[in-house]
């Protein structure tokens, strides 16, 4: 996995507020681990890949 968060399908950004987000829902010790940067990678990466519908309809 890799810890990219500008390709993950999962970083959103919020024009409202003008900043960028995760948008997975993180309990009290999975967002204690990932502050502390105890993953290397991030376990809910998911490659943005914008031709798959694209694929699948040929």
């Amino acid at each position: 996995m890799q810890s990219n968060c500008e390709t993950c399908m999962n970083f959103c950004y919020d024009e409202e507020n003008d900043e960028h987000y995760c948008q997975v829902n993180l309990d009290e010790d999975e967002m204690e681990r990932f502050i502390r940067d105890e993953h290397k990678d991030c376990p809910y990466y998911r490659l943005e890949d914008e031709y798959k519908t694209v694929r699948k309809q040929m």
